[in-house]
């Protein structure tokens, strides 16, 4: 071939090189995503984002990194990778994202190059974190001072960091939503709105028809309009609007696909489909504002996936003019919502219980794992003890701290951790992590009653050669320390810490095998102590379960339980001295046995104080609670009974962990041999032992000095022979009339009036008579007639009704068969393991019943429910001769000796902080008119509550302390709500805290955050 050729060729090559380079380039798009509202125009805010569980089918672990994906493909690692880049492509696209605990993860694993990327996006705006707690907190069975502590530790993360407060309150998945999380966790933090997918289908329906998904949420009837919140239920789930416009890499929705040189061109039909979906949702919706939320569980692990789909979308939608779609985030469109001056539809009260349709009531959860939903409460309260002991001693810089036993509480509040709602090993992850972080805060607490109670502690307390040990299953019987011989000459030191604000006393129980035994108190004299007898079956329980979950076979079972009344000084400490001594302890008359037999007549009395309870020779049964001093008297009778789990052989919709479906309710009645009761009575307290059957024992115990009964049960296994799945449920049952009216607490907060078949914002269909009619219980339940007030307090979280007139009932424990078809594909069916030998869960719980006059039973359910959550703090060392009163600090306060807490005001945080300061919160127990005498304003003077400290200044913060709560009610968002005037009274709150006097005045139901400088 010639030269010529040759270069002829190649001229012709570079020509068509350069044609396909142009050809290319002129296909190349850009898409015009500019962000703006148009006026007068149907807007839609796009909102990309992911929910990402904080453990469900998978751990917490697993769902971050990736691993274990034949049960689910998510990693949220993954996420977060591939959204940085997505957004940077684009400064108009925008992105929000929620759970703390995953995102604090990814962030400490990145270069301080991608951290200061990350903070630009933040800054800018692009990437917005909403919600801003470790999880997106349960809103049934979480406790509100878990709901608090959770988001503190994200709040003060993001402010740290990044400087900016979340405004968005984003509670899309849980089942159901509580008062307190719209006016505590939503307003009094600082949310100009909050958002939520999940509310009865009937609701829903009438709310679409009269355009009031979006209203003005009041939760709190103590705090009305100065807690209000702009709230938004999504029109069907948390996902975009119809199932045409999901767009991960393995999604099934048709792309937008504009390429006119390939097939399948389809840029008008889907614009198409968009103002379609778009005008559908608008007919529905107020304004001229809708948001799509363009994500879902464990969306965006290829974020480019869905930004190039929005991209387009945006771009061709904006092209054909008829709707405006725009990238935003639920603040922009709270801010577009406000900006309308529009009147909203008030709402009061909750959006429990949760039915998806109509045989599908989200009730069961309420009490799905009940050993999960104790550990959990038990934790929390021995966390908020742990945290004040800690500031007494001071926070150590290196040593054991209390933080790993927060992460673990943080993470179990999410809405598929505390709510009983995760497969099995996630349940035992959940349990591991607040197991490890028990150790390590055990640890702070051992440290500093170590410190505390030396009489010259060394600088810093460090080194101390004093041990001290704790109990964390005591409630099984089992307690090394106090199952010591003192027959050597030892003796038993133990150091009883009160966590409340005022003076306590209770009686303390602890195993001992020594009959042989003295109590003295912290000025070295002897009390007066009890000796009950340690009978079979706690023994029964207390080595399988010690075999079990220790490894340990056991020898000696202790033969009794030691009791003594303990008081205690406001956050401060008692010490009892127990030793040997030449005769018994006063012990328990009986045992009495008595056998139920037909045709008796005899009745038998218990309690030797106010209190006295009546039961039946004939049957066993409790007859009648009498009250000497309130006059009280009542029949009254307590009952077990099953609800039988639908199995769904009918219509596929079975009873599960999520939904609560009986079929059936059947009576649980002695029989045989197990038809007895013992009577055990002594000076302190008397105990009633009930084999109710092979699976159910219960002991009632009446105190000298109470006037409550209170009730522990053991319940399981749950026999399953028989092929039917169980909810297991004690009924309280009177002749009072009731009404159909009953009243449970919002997350341990404010009581909400509950009508049987009844709702307030719809006409109910009734179609599930009792799963329709329970409620999620946290701190109470209670009903009352024109007489009596009948309470019942719980020690976890528990599902609850009032099915009859002059009746209560708490379902206690669950074994199912089946599952419900709502995500973790496994039936809620719990066992406990000796190596390959399993049997159902057992639990033991307690429950506490009372009855008061009309008007006067808020005040034990508000005292004593805080004794409830924060019990005795026990901690045991050993003394080789009885000298520990002359030796050591023996009793302690941390407030000023004549100063206690107003009855209606409780310490809820007491912490300190890593710059040194003090994060400090009180709370008003009562509501208005909840009670005659304290239902009003309460002062606390801080200045004797920290009597031996200097306080330099008192910052008043937001309820998650991550703003001065002066700088949130500036920038709070004023919402017109549909008939309230303008001329609305102005409710009731403290003022400000006056630097001189340091005096926080708190008004009913108000939460005060404080951040002290000492």
């Amino acid at each position: 071939m010639t030269v010529e050729a040759n270069c002829l060729r190649l001229l012709l090559v570079m020509v068509l090189l350069v044609q396909v380079f142009l050809r290319g380039e002129s296909k190349y798009m850009v898409y015009n995503t500019t962000s703006r509202l148009v006026p007068g125009k149907l807007n839609v805010h796009l909102v990309p984002h992911t929910h990402d569980d904080v453990g469900w089918k998978k751990t917490v672990d697993q769902y971050y990194t990736g691993s274990n994906n034949s049960l689910q493909v998510a990693c949220v690692r993954m996420v977060l990778d591939s959204l940085v880049p997505a957004l940077l492509a684009d400064e108009n696209r925008k992105f929000i994202y929620v759970e703390q605990i995953f995102f604090q993860r990814w962030w400490r694993d990145q270069t301080e190059a991608t951290q200061n990327t990350v903070k630009q996006l933040v800054s800018s705006g692009q990437l917005e974190l909403i919600n801003g707690g470790m999880c997106m907190h349960d809103e049934a069975a979480a406790h509100y001072i878990d709901m608090i502590d959770q988001t503190t530790l994200g709040h003060r993360f993001i402010k740290q960091e990044f400087n900016v407060t979340p405004r968005i309150g984003w509670q899309i998945d849980p089942f159901g939503h509580s008062a307190v999380q719209a006016y505590l966790l939503g307003a009094e933090v600082g949310f100009d709105s909050l958002f939520f997918a999940r509310i009865d289908y009937q609701d829903r329906a009438k709310r679409k028809n009269e355009k009031s998904l979006e209203v003005v949420w009041r939760g709190s009837k103590s705090l009305g309009s100065s807690a209000q919140i702009f709230a938004g239920a999504f029109p069907e789930n948390y996902g975009p609007p119809t199932n045409d416009f999901y767009f991960e890499v393995d999604d099934l929705s048709p792309i937008v696909q504009d390429d006119t040189d390939l097939s399948d061109y389809n840029v008008l039909e889907r614009v198409n489909d968009f103002v379609s979906a778009a005008i559908s949702q608008a007919n529905i919706t107020r304004t001229n504002h809708i948001m799509w939320t363009m994500g879902s569980d464990f969306k965006y692990q290829y974020a480019h996936s869905w930004f190039l789909q929005m991209d387009k979308f945006i771009h061709y939608v904006n092209q054909d003019g008829r709707v405006n779609a725009l990238y935003s985030t639920p603040s922009i469109y709270t801010d577009a919502k406000h900006a309308t001056i529009e009147p909203w539809p008030i709402k009061t009260g909750d959006f429990f219980p949760y039915a998806e349709k109509e045989n599908i009531y989200w009730t069961g959860y309420f009490t799905s794992r009940p050993a999960l939903k104790g550990y959990v409460r038990m934790m929390s309260g021995y966390y908020l003890a742990a945290r004040q002991l800690e500031f007494f001693k001071g926070m150590s810089k290196s040593g054991s701290k209390t933080d790993s036993l927060a992460d673990a509480l943080a993470i179990a509040q999410h809405h598929d951790a505390v709510s009983g709602t995760e497969r099995q090993h996630v349940a035992d992850d959940y349990a591991k992590r607040l197991s490890i972080g028990y150790n390590e805060a055990e640890k702070v607490v051992a440290e500093s009653l170590a410190c505390m109670t030396e009489s010259k502690p060394r600088a810093g307390c460090e080194n101390l050669s004093r041990k001290f040990q704790q109990c964390p299953l005591l409630n099984i019987s089992y307690c090394p320390p106090s199952e010591a011989d003192l027959s050597t000459g030892k003796s038993l030191v133990i150091v009883v810490y009160n966590s409340l604000g005022w003076k306590r006393k209770d009686v303390v129980k602890i195993p001992v095998i020594n009959a042989n035994v003295a109590v003295r108190d912290s000025t070295g004299k002897e009390i007066e102590s009890q000796l009950i007898p340690l009978l079979n079956a706690s023994a029964t329980i207390r080595n399988y379960h010690v075999k079990a979950y220790l490894g340990k076979s056991l020898g000696d079972t202790p033969s009794y339980w030691l009791a003594f009344s303990a008081t205690v000084p406001p956050l401060g400490f008692s010490t009892y001295v127990i030793s040997s001594a030449t005769r018994k302890a006063t012990t328990s008359e009986g045992p009495t046995v008595y056998r139920s037999e037909a045709g008796r007549n005899d009745t038998i009395e218990v309690g030797r104080g106010n209190l006295r309870l009546i039961y039946s020779g004939n049957d066993g049964q409790l007859t009648k609670y009498m009250n000497s001093r309130s006059l009280v008297k009542k029949r009254i009778k307590q009952s077990f009974s099953y609800y039988a789990g639908d199995n769904g052989y009918v219509d596929l919709q079975a009873e599960g962990a999520y939904v609560f479906r009986p079929n059936g309710s059947y009576p649980i009645k002695s029989g045989g041999k197990v038809d007895h009761f013992t009577v055990l009575r002594g000076p302190l307290l008397d105990e009633v032992h009930q084999r109710i059957n092979s699976w159910i024992y219960q002991v009632t115990r009446v105190y000298k000095e109470k006037e409550h009964a209170e009730i522990e049960f053991i319940i399981g296994p749950i026999p399953i022979d028989d092929g039917v799945g169980k909810d297991i449920v004690s009924k309280i049952t009177t002749g009072m009339k009731t009404n159909k009216r009953f009243y449970t607490d919002s997350n341990g907060r404010d009581f909400i009036e509950r009508i049987r078949d009844y709702r307030k914002d719809w006409d109910l269909e009734v179609n599930q008579p009792v799963a329709g009619n329970y409620y999620p219980i946290n701190l109470g339940i209670y009903t009352k007639d024109n007489n009596t007030e009948l309470s019942v307090l719980v020690d976890r979280s528990v599902g609850g009704s009032s099915i009859l007139d002059g009746q209560l009932e708490l379902m206690l424990h669950r074994r199912l068969l089946s599952d419900d078809d709502k995500g973790i594909f496994e039936a809620l069916n719990e066992t406990v393991c000796i190596q390959d030998d399993c049997e159902g869960l057992i639990i033991i719980g307690k429950y506490y019943l009372r009855l008061d006059p009309l008007g006067e039973g808020a005040k034990w359910r508000r005292s004593f429910g805080q004794e409830i959550y924060s019990p005795f703090l026990l901690a045991f060392t050993e003394q080789d001769e009885d000298s520990w009163t002359s030796s050591h600090v023996t009793t302690f306060s941390g407030m000023d000796p004549s100063y206690t807490l107003p009855d209606n005001v409780a310490i809820i945080t007491l912490q300190e902080l890593e710059d040194g300061k003090l994060l400090f919160r009180l709370a008003h127990l009562y509501e208005i008119d909840e009670d005659k005498d304290l239902s009003v304003m309460a002062s606390v003077e801080l200045k004797k509550v920290f009597a031996d400290k200097k306080i330099r200044k008192v910052t008043e913060m937001s309820l998650s302390a991550n703003q001065e709560r002066a700088e949130m009610e500036k920038k709070r968002l004023v919402w017109k709500a549909e008939g309230s005037p303008e001329g609305e009274a102005k409710v009731l709150r403290g003022g400000p805290v006056d630097p001189t006097k340091l005096v926080v005045d708190l008004a009913p139901m108000e939460i005060r955050t404080l951040i002290i400088d000492m």
